[in-house]
């Protein structure tokens, strides 16, 4: 999508976070990574969350994408509130609707390409699940690699894998905690590229979590987490 800045949009939100808090114990005490944080993202959008390491960009992410609970406040996916649900009710809710992409791959070194590709459709009980991950992995560029072990792919075949594996179940949500971080300049463009690709092509919503100003630059929407607070221009 086009770099458009918080143009007016008619579309529904299809994530929202309302009065979110995160806190952790710590031995000096209570630690507060935000308050009262809102977010709406419409379907079919595209948001990047920048911030200092530290700042609770990641643990931000996890939360919408309801892989946890926050201290306080709610997150509503799909007009579902995440925070009345249970682990297994949160994570019936994301299969075949969200995707997730980590900086660290996260492969089961034990299973081929295809296979890790395969294991959500699986899981879910698809029938389909060999086929679409080799339409998934051929989108990907990686036809001639389906066969190989995570230890036998280079850094950025691995990651093309995992967004594979994120994508199979076409998802209405995409999630990519630093999908670059672990790569080279030249491959971290070609991953990009591909999950904003994704994006435009599918009408999949996108939600990244980056310290590269020029991959935020090419999100419709960019947010700064500082100091607790999603601000909209850096400090």
């Amino acid at each position: 999508m086009p770099a458009n800045k918080d143009a007016t949009s008619t579309a529904s939100p299809i994530l929202e976070a309302r009065a979110l808090a995160m806190r952790f114990k710590a031995p000096e005490g209570e630690i507060s990574l935000f308050e009262n944080l809102d977010l709406s993202i419409d379907a079919g959008d595209s948001l990047a969350i920048l911030g200092t390491s530290g700042s609770g960009k990641s643990t931000l992410l996890g939360l919408l994408a309801g892989l946890d609970l926050p201290s306080d406040g709610e997150v509503i996916m799909a007009g579902h509130d995440l925070t009345q649900m249970d682990e297994d009710a949160r994570a019936g809710l994301r299969a075949g609707r969200v995707g997730f992409v980590f900086q660290a791959f996260h492969l089961l070194p034990g299973l081929t390409a295809l296979e890790n590709v395969m294991l959500p459709a699986e899981l879910a009980g698809d029938g389909a699940a060999s086929d679409k991950a080799r339409v998934a992995l051929e989108r990907v560029g990686l036809k001639a690699r389906m066969a190989h072990y995570p230890a036998q792919l280079s850094g950025g075949e691995q990651q093309r894998v995992a967004l594979a594996r994120a994508f199979i179940s076409e998802p209405q949500i995409l999630f990519a905690d630093e999908p670059t971080g672990n790569l080279d300049h030249r491959t971290g463009e070609q991953i990009i590229d591909l999950l904003f690709a994704l994006n435009r092509d599918h009408g999949t919503t996108l939600v990244l979590v980056t310290h590269d100003q020029a991959v935020a630059a090419r999100c419709a929407h960019v947010r700064y987490l500082r100091e607790g607070a999603l601000a909209l221009e850096a400090a």
